[in-house]
C-alpha cells in the first residue's frame, strides 16, 4: 500500500483551532449538566437574541487550500518602489529581527505586561524603545509606543490643552504637515471644542487663544525649517510647542527637546517595520519630565522585586487614562508593543554608527537628486532638505506615468509638483530610475550641496547606551533576543486565562502572510492598483464580519478596539447632528462597562451618566428607565458589553435596548465578548446599531504584548454615512479619519480573513459553543474553591466568570495578587485581577484550550485554595507564606532559607521538581518604589544594580 493511502485527508481545520475532542466534550457537558452544547446554548442564551441559522460565510478550507488562496491574492498586489514619503518608507527588516520577533509566538502571542514578573523581557525591550526615542528627541522620558503618528498628535494635542485657561481653544498646526494627521486632528478636536487652525509661518502667525502648536521637523514636504523661533514664540505666547518629526532624521537633526520643544510626536515605522499599507506600527510621544503624568497610554519604569534586584514594571498606570473614566482625556487602552519592540531591536541591531550611516546615505541620495534637478533648470521647492523634496514640473501627470511604467511611485502633490522621498532601500538602480523619470541623465562626479542647515546639524552623538552597542552580529541578537523570550510567559508556553481579553490560539498558518511583500510593503497612499489582492482580503473580510454580526457596513480603520469606540460614538453624534438633535449628547454606561467606553464618551463630546447593575450583574432596568426620564430629549446613547462585563448573557437586553429606542437614543454594543455570540446571535439583529469588534481577540490576531489591535466598527444602514472618512479626502464622509491610514492596520487583517476561510460557519458556531462548555465547566470545578459571583439564567455562565475572593480577603488577608503571583510558580498567567470588580478574579478559558490545560489550571486554583486554608489553620502566618512570597525564584532554591515551608513547595507547588519549570527571573516587584523613583529609560538592567541597591 502507498503512503499516500495511508495517510488519509487533512482535518478539517477547526479541529486543529479547537482543544475539546467530542469525547472531552461529552464528558464537560456532563459536569456542567446539559446532553449537548446545544442544550448549553439554549439554556444560557435569552431566546429571544438567539440566532438558529447557518451563518453566510465560506470557508471550511485546509491550511494548504487558504494558502494557495493568500498566496493567489497576493500575486494581484504588485507593489511598487515608493517614493512617497509621508510618514511611511520602504525599510529593511534584519532577518534575525523578522524571524525573531515578528515571526516568532514567544513574541506575538504575549499580553501586555500587567503582570511584570513574567514579562521582564518584552518590558526590556519595551524600556529599550523608550531610550531609544528619548534620546533621539531630546526629552526626559517617551512611553512605550501609541497606535499611529496622527494619533500621537491627537494625543499631544491633548496634553497641551490640559491645565490652558478656559478662554485658550486654539490649537495652531503647520501648514507644511503631513495631511493625513491635519485630518485626525480635525476628527479629534472638533467634540471636544478645539480649533484647529494652520499657518504657513507659525513665528509671525495670530497666537490669541492659542494652547499649542504643532510644528513638523521636517515638513510633509521635505522643508526643515527653523524650530528655536517657533518655540521661542510659542512659549511666549503661553502655549506647549509639539515637534512632529522622523527618528531616523533625528540621527543627524538636532534634536527638538535640545531646542525647548516641550513634546515630540512621529512614527518608528522606518526602524525595521515594513509600510504594511499603513499598519501597524509604533507612534512615538515623548515629553518634558514636568508632563509625566498626562502622558497617555504605557510607561516602562525600573523598580525592584522583594530582594531589591532591579525589575521592570509599568509605571503611573492611571496615565491608562480610561481608568479615569469620565474624567479622561485618552481613552488609549492598548499600544503597539510587538513594533516597538521591533524597532528597539533595529536599533539594537546597527547601533548609533549604523543608524547614522543610513541616514547620511539617505541625505546622500536626496543632495544628489536636488544638485541633478537644479542643474537642469527644475525648481526644488525648498532650501533645506533631509529624505523628501518637493519639484515644480510642468505637467505631473505624465511624470507620474513615466515613473510607473519604470516601477516607481512619486507622491502626488499638485497638477505641477511631485514629491520624492528617499529610504533605507534605495539603491543606486532606483536613484538612475529617478534620474530618467525627470529626463535626467547619471552626471558626473560632484560634490551636492547638503540640504541639512548648519543650524539643524546633530553635534551630540546619541544613544551611548551599551544595549546600542552590544548586538551587532547575528550570534548575540539571536541569543538575547532569546535571552529576553525566555523570561517572559506567553501563550506559546501556558493558558493566559484572562477574562475580556479573549487569549486564544492564534494559528501559524494565519500569521505567515503577513510578512509576504505583496501585503508588507505596500504604501497606505499608493494607487489602488497596487493594492488589489489586499483590497480582495478587505472586502472578503468585511462582507463576512457583516454575516457574523447582522449589521449592515464595517470600517476597517480604528487601529485600536479604543479607535473602533471612539468611532461609533462620532457616527451616533454625527446621525442625531444631521436629524437637528444636537442636544442629545448624554451617554448611558453602566457602571460594570470597561473604562474605554466613558473615556471614549467624553472624547466624542459626550456627557457620561452612570447606570447602576442589580446583584445579578445586569443592567438595573428601573435604574436605566430613571436615567432615561432625567435625560429626556439629551439621551444620544446607550453602551452595553454583551454578554456583560460580569460573564453572562442578561436576559433583558432586548429591553434595555428597547428603552433607549423609545427615547430616541442609539445602542452601542461593545464587541469585546463577541467570541461568546459569533454563530449563536448578531447583535446588528437583536436591537444595537453599532458595534467595535476587536480582531485582536475574537479574530486571532495576536496582542504582541500590548498591540497590535484593530478595532473595526459595524453599524446599521441608518448609520452607514457616518463612518470614519478617508485621511486624504475630506468629501469621503461626514466624520472624519480616526487613524492615519484608510485601512487602519491594513498589514495584519490577513490573519482575521485566514482564521474566518479555514473556519467556515460550522467551525466558528463550535468554537462558541466550546468557549462557553469551557467556561462553564471552570465554574462548575472551581466554585467548591473560589464561589463564582454572577450567573446568569440556569445558573450558566457566559464565555468568561468572574472568582469571588473578597470574603476570604476579609477573613484571611490573602488577596487577589497573592492568588495571581502563585499561580506564576504553577506556571500560569494570571487572569484578570480586580476588574470589573475588586477583590476578584475574572477568568476566560476560550475555545482553543485542551481538557487537560483546564484541569492543570482548576488544580493549580485548588492547590493555592488549600493554602490559604493553611493560612485560615494557623500553620502559616499570610506575611511568611508560598502566597506572599509569591513568585519564587530559581535564586530562591539557593543560599539561606528561614521560610517555614520547604522551599521545595515555594518553587515547586504540587511537590515534585521538573526540568520544564518556568522560574521568573524576579520575585514581587514594589510597585510603590517604582513609582516614587520614576526611571524610564536604560542603561541595562545590570548598571541599574548599584541605584537600586
Amino acid at each position: 500500500m502507498s503512503q499516500a493511502s495511508t495517510i488519509g485527508p487533512e482535518p478539517e481545520f477547526h479541529r486543529r483551532h479547537l482543544g475539546l475532542t467530542d469525547a472531552d466534550r461529552a464528558a464537560l457537558c456532563e459536569v456542567v449538566g446539559v446532553c449537548d452544547t446545544d442544550q448549553l446554548v439554549v439554556e444560557a442564551l435569552p431566546a429571544d437574541i438567539r440566532f438558529d441559522e447557518r451563518l453566510d460565510i465560506a470557508g471550511g478550507l485546509s491550511e494548504a487550500d487558504v494558502l494557495q488562496r493568500a498566496r493567489k491574492l497576493a500575486s494581484l498586489s504588485r507593489p511598487r518602489t515608493s517614493l512617497i514619503g509621508m510618514g511611511y518608507y520602504g525599510t529593511h527588516t534584519p532577518a534575525v529581527i523578522q524571524r525573531s520577533i515578528l515571526e516568532n509566538p514567544s513574541w506575538y502571542t504575549a499580553y501586555t505586561p500587567y503582570q511584570p514578573e513574567i514579562s521582564q523581557g518584552r518590558l526590556e525591550m519595551l524600556l529599550n524603545f523608550q531610550t531609544l526615542v528619548s534620546e533621539l528627541t531630546g526629552l526626559d522620558l517617551a512611553n512605550a509606543s501609541l497606535l499611529d503618528e496622527a494619533t500621537a498628535a491627537a494625543e499631544a494635542m491633548v496634553m497641551c490643552r490640559r491645565g490652558a485657561g478656559a478662554d485658550r481653544v486654539v490649537f495652531m498646526v503647520d501648514a507644511d504637515t503631513h495631511p493625513q494627521t491635519l485630518a485626525v486632528l480635525r476628527t479629534r478636536a472638533e467634540p471636544i471644542g478645539i480649533e484647529i487652525r494652520t499657518a504657513e509661518d507659525l513665528v509671525t502667525a495670530n497666537l490669541d487663544g492659542v494652547f499649542g502648536l504643532l510644528v513638523s521637523y521636517p515638513g510633509s514636504s521635505g522643508a526643515i525649517r527653523e524650530l528655536e523661533p517657533v518655540i521661542s514664540r510659542g512659549h511666549e505666547a503661553g502655549a506647549k510647542v509639539i515637534v512632529a518629526s522622523d527618528l531616523l532624521a533625528l540621527m543627524v537633526l538636532v534634536a527638538p527637546g535640545h531646542l525647548g520643544a516641550d513634546i515630540a510626536i512621529g512614527s518608528a515605522q522606518r526602524f525595521g517595520v515594513p509600510m504594511f499599507a499603513g499598519g501597524p506600527h509604533a507612534a512615538f510621544i515623548a515629553c518634558r519630565e514636568e508632563l509625566a503624568r498626562s502622558l497617555p497610554g504605557r510607561l516602562v519604569g525600573v523598580s525592584t522585586d522583594t530582594q531589591g534586584r532591579p525589575a521592570l514594571r509599568l509605571a503611573l498606570q492611571t496615565r491608562e487614562q480610561h481608568i479615569r473614566r469620565e474624567r479622561a482625556t485618552s481613552n488609549v487602552c492598548t499600544a503597539q508593543a510587538l513594533l516597538a519592540v521591533t524597532a528597539a531591536a533595529y536599533a539594537m541591531w546597527h547601533g548609533p554608527d549604523g543608524l547614522r550611516a543610513i541616514a547620511e546615505r539617505v541625505a546622500g541620495f536626496t543632495d544628489r537628486l536636488v544638485e541633478a534637478l537644479g542643474s537642469s533648470g527644475y525648481r526644488v521647492h525648498d532650501e533645506s532638505w533631509f529624505d523628501t523634496v518637493t519639484i515644480d514640473v510642468d505637467d505631473a501627470a505624465s511624470l507620474h506615468r513615466r515613473a510607473r511604467e519604470r516601477g516607481l511611485d512619486l507622491r502626488e502633490v499638485s497638477p505641477t509638483s511631485v514629491g520624492v522621498s528617499f529610504d533605507e532601500t534605495t539603491t543606486e538602480q532606483v536613484f538612475t530610475s529617478v534620474l530618467e523619470v525627470f529626463g535626467l541623465g547619471p552626471g558626473g562626479e560632484v560634490s551636492p550641496p547638503s540640504g541639512i542647515p548648519q543650524w539643524a546639524r546633530r553635534r551630540d552623538r546619541p544613544l551611548p547606551q551599551r544595549v546600542f552597542h552590544r548586538f551587532h552580529s547575528e550570534h548575540e541578537m539571536l541569543r538575547e533576543l532569546r535571552r529576553l523570550s525566555d523570561r517572559d510567559l506567553a501563550l506559546d508556553r501556558t493558558m493566559i486565562p484572562l477574562g475580556s481579553c479573549t487569549m486564544k490560539l492564534n494559528a501559524t498558518v494565519e500569521m505567515m502572510p503577513v510578512t509576504w511583500p505583496e501585503f508588507a510593503q505596500l504604501h497606505p497612499f499608493a494607487p489602488a492598483d497596487e493594492s488589489v489582492g489586499l483590497r480582495r482580503i478587505v472586502d472578503e473580510l468585511c462582507r463576512d464580519l457583516l454575516a457574523i454580526t447582522g449589521y449592515d457596513a464595517v470600517s476597517l480603520q480604528p487601529n485600536a478596539g479604543s479607535q473602533g469606540e471612539f468611532a461609533g460614538l462620532l457616527a451616533i453624534r454625527a446621525y442625531h447632528q444631521s436629524r437637528g438633535d444636537d442636544q442629545r449628547r448624554t451617554c448611558l454606561i453602566p457602571t460594570s462597562a470597561h473604562g474605554t467606553n466613558a473615556a471614549s464618551a467624553v472624547m466624542a463630546g459626550m456627557n457620561v451618566v452612570p447606570v447602576a447593575t442589580n446583584d445579578r450583574g445586569d443592567v438595573d432596568l428601573d435604574d436605566l428607565r430613571r436615567r432615561i426620564a432625567e435625560a429626556g430629549d439629551t439621551v444620544a446613547a446607550i453602551m452595553v458589553t454583551y454578554p456583560s462585563t460580569h460573564g453572562v448573557f442578561e436576559p433583558r437586553i432586548a429591553e434595555v435596548c428597547a428603552a433607549v429606542h423609545d427615547a430616541g437614543g442609539q445602542v452601542y454594543v461593545d464587541g469585546a465578548n463577541l467570541n461568546a455570540l459569533v454563530g449563536i446571535a448578531r447583535p446588528g439583529k437583536f436591537g444595537a446599531d453599532v458595534s467595535h469588534l476587536n480582531l485582536h481577540k475574537t479574530f486571532c490576531i495576536p496582542h504582541g504584548g500590548g498591540g497590535p489591535g484593530v478595532g473595526p466598527v459595524a453599524v446599521r444602514s441608518h448609520l452607514a454615512a457616518f463612518l470614519p472618512g478617508d485621511p486624504l479626502d475630506a468629501t469621503s464622509g461626514v466624520v472624519g479619519p480616526v487613524s492615519a491610514a484608510p485601512l487602519g492596520s491594513a498589514g495584519i487583517l490577513v490573519i482575521s480573513w485566514a482564521y474566518l476561510r479555514l473556519m467556515g460557519a460550522e467551525g466558528l458556531r463550535r468554537a462558541t459553543h466550546d468557549a462557553l462548555l469551557s467556561a462553564n465547566y471552570l465554574a462548575h470545578r472551581l466554585e467548591p474553591f473560589f464561589p463564582v459571583l454572577y450567573r446568569g439564567p440556569g445558573g450558566f455562565v457566559a464565555h468568561e466568570l468572574i472568582l469571588d475572593l473578597r470574603e476570604i480577603t476579609k477573613s484571611t488577608g490573602v488577596t487577589v495578587d497573592d492568588v495571581a503571583k502563585r499561580l506564576i510558580d504553577h506556571g500560569f498567567h494570571a487572569p484578570t485581577v480586580n476588574f470589573p470588580v475588586t477583590g476578584t478574579l475574572m477568568v476566560e478559558p476560550t475555545e482553543s484550550e485542551s481538557w487537560s490545560e483546564l484541569e492543570r489550571f482548576v488544580d493549580a486554583m485548588a492547590a493555592i485554595r488549600g493554602e490559604i486554608d493553611s493560612v485560615t489553620k494557623g500553620r502559616w502566618n499570610l506575611d511568611d507564606s508560598p502566597l506572599r512570597h509569591a513568585p519564587h525564584t530559581a535564586a530562591d532554591l539557593l543560599g539561606d532559607w528561614d521560610r517555614p515551608y520547604p522551599r521545595l513547595i515555594g518553587a515547586f507547588p504540587d511537590g515534585q521538581a521538573r526540568s520544564d519549570k518556568y522560574f521568573p527571573p524576579v520575585s514581587r516587584i514594589d510597585a510603590a518604589y517604582g513609582d516614587r523613583n520614576l526611571m524610564c529609560s536604560c542603561e541595562p538592567l545590570d548598571a541599574l544594580s548599584e541605584v537600586t541597591s
